[in-house]
């Protein structure tokens, strides 16, 4: 939504493992400043030799290791800076998405090469992921009935924008968060997108964007800055959505839900209850769903029971967050990215 450049955003993406049977009881998170710099980063990604890519504003984005530190670089179309708010690898490549008008879509490697190209004075593009090497999906707000959608099914080097004759048809006043690059979730071939605003509900397609359905949740919304921020999913059939209303991040109701049949259902969990306003949620692997990890301009928050309590575990806010093994992760936010270290 365009309203999200104005205000604080997050992400965070975790991963853990089991110890001997038990979900981990993290009790603190020591965090580390890698990079400060004038930017709002708010996509990292983490590929599979661990270099850390970063998409930001002012059209920048960059690569760090620790062996090489932070490498940095900038584009621009024509007079315009691109303002990335996603980022995705698919194993070969890694590429980055703007909002605003004209959305842009470049492949960053080898060399930066514009990919995908849209303009509408509606357009505004939120989340970015790939099913395998060779596809992938970036969605945005509607710019006609339905969500922006765009595939891609030869590794990246063009992508199609799916019709709305395929698609459920949005309320008026529905979009979604460019908030985390967390609105996507894939497992398999399945994939969840998910709605904020005036009406927050779930998208599904069993067969990467072949076919849609819809389902609603019980996830508070009904104005513009109300609804679901972040989904993700620990196995095929078990759920987490979490949002509320980033202008009152206090407010914990109705603002977390979860599911047990992949997505059809939702019911609303610990309300009134643990953190107010998140802009992502993930699972802890290998934690049998039990253990999840919330994040937001807020601060980060914890819970080894489904959600049911949850432990503050910082004050200090983020955009985004992936972890590199069990207690290590990286994640950034407004003009920092910051090692962080999980223990318990």
């Amino acid at each position: 939504m365009r309203f999200i450049n104005l205000f604080f955003v997050g992400l965070i993406i975790f991963s853990c493992s089991k110890d001997n049977g038990n979900v981990k009881n993290f009790k603190k998170v020591t965090i580390e400043t890698i990079l400060e710099d004038s930017l709002s980063i708010r996509a990292i990604e983490l590929t599979a030799t661990n270099e850390l890519w970063f998409a930001a504003n002012n059209g920048l984005y960059g690569r760090y290791t620790q062996e090489n530190g932070m490498r940095m670089a900038a584009i621009s179309y024509d007079s315009v800076l691109p303002s990335f708010r996603s980022i995705a690898s698919n194993g070969e490549n890694v590429f980055a998405m703007s909002i605003l008008n004209p959305a842009l879509l470049y492949k960053l490697t080898p060399k930066p090469e514009l990919v995908y190209k849209e303009e509408h004075e509606k357009v505004f593009y939120d989340a970015l992921k790939f099913w395998n090497e060779k596809e992938g999906i970036a969605i945005g707000d509607p710019t006609d009935d339905c969500l922006s959608i765009v595939i891609t099914r030869d590794g990246g080097n063009s992508w199609e924008k799916l019709s709305c004759d395929i698609l459920p048809t949005v309320i008026e006043g529905e979009a979604a968060f460019a908030a985390s690059n967390t609105n996507i979730e894939i497992i398999g071939d399945k994939t969840w997108v998910v709605s904020g605003g005036k009406q927050s509900r779930v998208f599904y397609s069993p067969d990467k964007g072949e076919s849609w359905e819809v389902y609603d949740t019980p996830i508070v919304q009904g104005i513009e800055t109300q609804g679901i921020y972040s989904v993700d999913f620990y196995d095929e059939m078990h759920g987490f959505v979490i949002g509320g209303d980033y202008t009152k991040p206090d407010d914990n109701t109705k603002n977390k839900a979860s599911t047990k049949d992949g997505g059809k259902s939702w019911d609303i969990i610990s309300d009134k209850k643990g953190p107010g306003y998140k802009s992502c949620i993930q699972y802890v692997p290998g934690s049998e769903g039990k253990a999840v990890i919330a994040i937001g301009f807020t601060g980060i928050s914890f819970s080894n029971d489904a959600g049911k309590h949850w432990k503050k575990l910082s004050d200090e806010g983020f955009y985004t967050i992936k972890f590199v093994n069990d207690s290590v992760a990286y994640a950034a936010g407004n003009k920092r990215i910051a090692r962080l270290t999980f223990t318990e």
